[in-house]
């Protein structure tokens, strides 16, 4: 069975391009396409995706708003974040308001359908660049706040190598497990910073400049 996607993205162009590329694969269907999210909670009630392809800068209301609208409702669906920079603030943001993970634009075509099998896997995709961000982020905040997040010691580890550019399979190759397991820490590593961010704790710490 088809996986039901919804596409939000202001450019015309990149909007058409994606669905054309989703139309290639009989893995998916798209169920609806949008240049901006004002009324993105009529949209999923009616439309059911199963993943939300969200770009960050829309019109009216940002991509960041429209998964906190999201998550208010439903906390479920997977929400794929369409971004041009990797360590963008607004990125962890993002995830940190409910995102499942996101795409460098640049890699669309290459990257799109992995992608959303990966996130429908349960994975979770973190670049450097986002890494770098958290990392920074916990050393900075003090200490009874940074220990809000609850990070195991194993998964501080993978953090800090995934802020090297280690890939996942260079992470289970150095601490001897599998990529699998990988994904399932860097996947419990972004559901704790997503079940912290109620405080808004990390957009405040980068917005403070703390990082």
């Amino acid at each position: 069975m088809s996986i039901r996607l919804l596409l939000y993205e202001d450019n015309q162009q990149l909007r058409e391009s994606v669905s054309a590329l989703i139309s290639l694969s009989t893995d998916f269907v798209l169920t609806g396409s949008f240049g901006e999210v004002l009324h993105v909670e009529e949209q999923v009630k009616n439309l059911q995706p199963e993943v939300i392809l969200m770009d960050i800068d829309l019109p009216g209301m940002n991509g960041i708003e429209a998964v906190k609208k999201v998550r208010s409702f439903n906390s479920s669906i997977y929400i794929l974040m369409l971004t041009v920079f990797d360590d963008n603030k607004h990125v962890l943001d993002a995830i940190c308001a409910g995102a499942s993970g996101y795409l460098l634009k640049k890699y669309l075509p290459e990257k799109l359908i992995e992608s959303i099998h990966e996130v429908m896997n349960g994975g979770a995709p973190m670049s450097p660049g986002i890494a770098r961000l958290v990392v920074a982020q916990l050393q900075q905040l003090p200490a009874d706040q940074a220990n809000k997040y609850q990070l195991t010691a194993r998964e501080k580890e993978i953090l800090a190598s995934l802020s090297k550019g280690n890939s996942y399979k260079l992470i289970a190759a150095h601490f001897g497990i599998s990529i699998d397991t990988v994904r399932t820490h860097i996947k419990h590593i972004y559901e704790k910073l997503q079940v912290r961010s109620q405080t808004e704790a990390v957009s405040k710490a980068i917005n403070e400049k703390l990082v």
